[in-house]
């Protein structure tokens, strides 16, 4: 059924996606665990995702004019490929049973994968309208988008398995083997263009940095789309921290509750993706789809039960593909194919920084804000520009119905 809808090319993108996002969700599991087992300190914890973040925001907003420049399709398979052997630096210093050698590998580790990921992310999603036809942009994100849900989902739980019969730190070497198996599967897609890089010298770097960031910002309904995908980031970003107190401590839930709270945004996520094949791919369904989802962050003020807790996680996931997958398809058609990629990294630098800044705020001892009143907050913050668009893309409609219809008479 998938073969027959989709080509090779998008098959071969997509099991490697599937391949790789278990791989980095069970190393990163193992990550905290083992670092924790070797220190005991919550600081070392922080130091870990900030030697993550940094040098990789860093990356992200100046290496954006390099990606208009580079076949897709080999940086892919090789960014795979060195992923592989990243993990295999925590793994060396398991065996030398020094703190050093430890926090050292898993240190590599993470500079490694915080330089790669932007990249990677920046050129898959590029690559995307080159091995999908147009008419499936929708679709194609939205099953990409929906696989990496799901194996956040899932991944844990097959990990906690996979610990009850193997050492701690093999996890590293099955990590690398599925990042492996996603290089080979890459290695399936044919080259759909001969870029190579340019002559790069600073004045040209500069001048082709400044292009594209001119580019994004001359593109109105881009940058309206990733506004509103940053909103949404921002209360991912806030709900990372939140989650955990909302349902130990404001409703009293024991960890399973918390676990099942937790799973309820991803499965709704995959149940988002069937009904979205079943509606119109539309602004209209688009806006609909934030404004439910920012609605579903709203309820959760009201909320003292935690089944209704779980009832509106499991809502904003159902919910929220609805507007994440046509809003990215939408992207891909209307930036400038030459420059797809580099203002694809600029989309998603935008919306990587929103993520820190909404952990920053759910966690500032400064904003003395409750947790029912910061789901109040984030919610709104996503649902009024919603309506504003709604309304808008619905007068548009209207108007374009009576031009019809005055033609017609005439």
């Amino acid at each position: 059924m998938i073969k027959k809808r989709y080509s090779n090319s998008f098959i071969s993108l997509w099991i490697g996606e599937i391949i790789s996002e278990f791989g980095g969700a069970a190393g990163g599991i193992i990550n905290g665990l083992l670092l924790y087992e070797f220190t005991g300190s919550k600081e070392w914890m922080g130091v870990l995702w900030f030697v993550y973040f940094l040098p990789s925001l860093i990356l992200q907003g100046i290496s954006a004019p390099f990606l208009n420049h580079v076949i897709k399709e080999k940086m892919l398979k090789n960014i795979q490929l060195i992923r592989s052997g990243s993990y295999l630096f925590p793994f060396i210093g398991y065996l030398s049973g020094t703190e050093l050698g430890i926090i050292g590998g898993l240190v590599v580790l993470q500079i490694i994968l915080g330089l790669l990921q932007p990249i990677y992310a920046s050129l898959s999603f590029s690559l995307l309208p080159d091995i999908s036809e147009e008419k499936q942009l929708v679709q194609t994100n939205s099953l990409l988008d929906g696989t990496i849900r799901l194996m956040s989902f899932i991944a844990p739980g097959i990990t906690s398995l996979l610990l009850l019969f193997i050492p701690l730190h093999v996890i590293y070497v099955i990590s690398s083997i599925m990042f492996l198996l996603s290089y080979l599967s890459l290695a399936q897609i044919p080259y759909s263009s001969t870029n190579r890089v340019a002559t790069w010298s600073k004045k040209f770097w500069w001048k082709e940095l400044q292009a594209g960031y001119e580019t994004f910002f001359q593109l109105p309904e881009l940058l309206r789309l990733t506004f509103l995908s940053s909103t949404v980031q921002f209360a991912v970003g806030v709900t990372m921290v939140l989650n955990v107190p909302f349902i130990r401590s404001e409703l009293n839930g024991q960890a399973w509750e918390y676990a099942i709270f937790s799973g309820m945004f991803p499965v709704g996520y995959a149940l988002g993706m069937v009904l979205l094949s079943k509606l119109a791919k539309n602004n209209i369904t688009m806006y609909l789809g934030l404004i439910g989802g920012g609605f579903s962050f709203i309820l959760l003020y009201f909320v003292e039960s935690i089944p209704f807790a779980w009832t509106f996680e499991l809502l904003g996931g159902v919910l929220f593909p609805l507007y994440n997958s046509q809003s990215a398809a939408i992207f891909q058609q209307k930036a400038p194919r030459e420059r797809l990629s580099q203002l694809s990294s600029v989309r998603l630098l935008f919306l990587r920084v929103t993520m820190p800044l909404g952990i920053l705020f759910a966690s500032s001892p400064l904003l003395e804000i409750s947790t029912r009143l910061s789901y109040l907050l984030i919610g709104t913050f996503i649902v009024l520009p919603g309506i504003y668009y709604f309304i808008t893309t619905l007068i548009g409609y209207v108007s374009e119905l009576k031009e019809k219809k005055v033609t017609k008479t005439s």
